[in-house]
């Protein structure tokens, strides 16, 4: 038989049935108790009057007669009395006939379609035979079980009721709470009511309620960036469109070469906000899936990164080193670090004035590892040092063009791995510097 996997219905059929089995178990053992009890009962009445119809003398008085059939009549008792030759000289009256042997002591025996409970005793001038149906102690028995059994027959529905009630009554919260979750809308992230459930249930909807919160809280932060990732690309994308219409309206060469040079260079600001969006979006993804960690030489990413970017400096006449560079390892998602690492050195190198330095260091220390990149550009205010890891800001008056997200995705990144992000002027080259200290424990 199939059990339901409700948790409701799996409670109530197995207590149910527990129930019933319970009350057949004790009108089992009732009976057996009474039967057993019967027959000691009876046997020592057969007992005691086959011994006090053993005498000296037949029993052919009046008065012995009337005795033994007296107590046969009250107990359903059968009494045959034979001499030593075998003739018999005394039988109750009953239509019953027994067999004309007699076993001495206790012995069943099977007659009349039935089984009688025989006692025999015997004496020097007389044997003594006492007799009873068997179907009489069951009887007795059946009457005495049921008397014990009746008035926990006559609880049992009132007790399954009330176990029906309270099973019912205790997962009511929880069907409260499965009805509020099927009765949402797809974008309500509210918490689930946590009132009145049971202990073995609580912590369930505790744990549902913190993944709404998280849902919700990414929810939210993936709708602010289309919405500002929306607002960012409009520009670009109107300021494509006018030198579109230059290019058309120009009237020389010389006007259209010129437009053409503009459009170039706001289409490589669009792509390259663009890839940003794309690596943000990325980033995003690979925090809510969990990237693998892996083991992260500093110093190898760090050659790799300046090794990508020197032409990048090279153009602009950058002096592009790496400091220091000490061996040491992270835990980390590759990825992530090498565009973190690549967004500091882009950026140092795109702020960094023509003829400029920008310095790489990787250090080992007691509590973890420690990257610094500093160049010799104009730096960041104080009091706008932390608004720069705003999405899309950009310094005021600033001469680079940038997306305004790159330090967003540093700070994304260091974040998920326990980094902490330190911005300061930079003492040697007189710029920004940028520290982000790496702890030893795991992301």
């Amino acid at each position: 038989m199939k059990v339901s996997h409700s948790l409701r219905g799996r409670l109530l059929w197995f207590l149910l049935a527990a129930i019933s089995i319970a009350t057949l178990a004790q009108a089992t053992i009732a009976y057996r108790t009474s039967l057993s009890d019967a027959d000691e009962i009876f046997d020592y009445h057969m007992q005691q009057m086959a011994l006090s119809l053993r005498s000296g003398a037949p029993l052919s008085s009046m008065e012995a007669r009337e005795s033994a059939e007296a107590a046969a009549e009250n107990n359903d008792l059968m009494v045959q009395v034979w001499t030593p030759d075998g003739v018999q000289v005394f039988r109750t009256f009953s239509r019953a006939r027994l067999p004309q042997r007699a076993v001495l002591g206790f012995s069943n025996v099977k007659a009349n379609g039935t089984t009688y409970r025989i006692f025999s005793v015997q004496t020097h001038n007389q044997t003594v035979q006492v007799a009873q149906d068997m179907a009489v102690r069951r009887k007795i028995a059946g009457n005495l079980a049921l008397r014990t059994v009746g008035p926990i027959a006559v609880m049992m529905p009132i007790l399954m009721l009330v176990v029906w009630l309270v099973v019912s009554g205790s997962l009511a919260p929880v069907a409260r709470v499965r009805k509020q979750v099927a009765a949402r809308q797809a974008d309500d992230l509210s918490p689930v009511s946590e009132a009145e459930l049971p202990d073995e249930v609580l912590p369930l909807v505790q744990e549902l309620n913190l993944l709404f919160g998280r849902v919700k809280t990414a929810f939210d932060a993936q709708q602010h960036f289309v919405a500002d990732a929306a607002h960012e690309l409009r520009t670009p994308l109107a300021a494509l469109k006018l030198q579109a219409q230059s290019i058309e309206r120009a009237e020389s060469p010389e006007a259209r070469s010129v437009a053409v040079g503009r459009l170039t260079a706001g289409i490589e600001r669009a792509t390259r906000l663009v890839e940003q969006l794309l690596v943000l979006a990325r980033q995003e993804a690979s925090a809510a899936s969990g990237a693998k960690v892996e083991n992260i030489a500093l110093a190898d990413l760090a050659r790799r990164t300046l090794g990508d970017l020197a032409g990048s400096a090279q153009m602009k006449g950058i002096d592009l080193g790496l400091e220091r560079a000490d061996d040491v390892s992270i835990q980390g998602q590759p990825d992530a670090l090498a565009i973190l690492m690549r967004n500091l050195v882009d950026n140092a190198i795109k702020y960094t004035p023509a003829e400029g330095k920008v310095d790489v260091e990787v250090r080992a220390g007691d509590n973890g590892a420690t990257l610094i990149v500093e160049d010799s550009g104009p730096g960041i205010p104080a009091d706008e040092r932390e608004r720069v890891f705003d999405r899309f800001y950009r310094i005021a008056g600033s001469e680079a063009g940038g997306s305004g997200i790159g330090m967003a995705i540093v700070k994304a990144i260091a974040d998920r791995h326990g980094a902490r992000l330190v911005l300061d002027q930079s003492e040697k080259l007189g710029g920004l510097r940028v520290r982000v200290e790496f702890p030893h424990l795991r992301p």
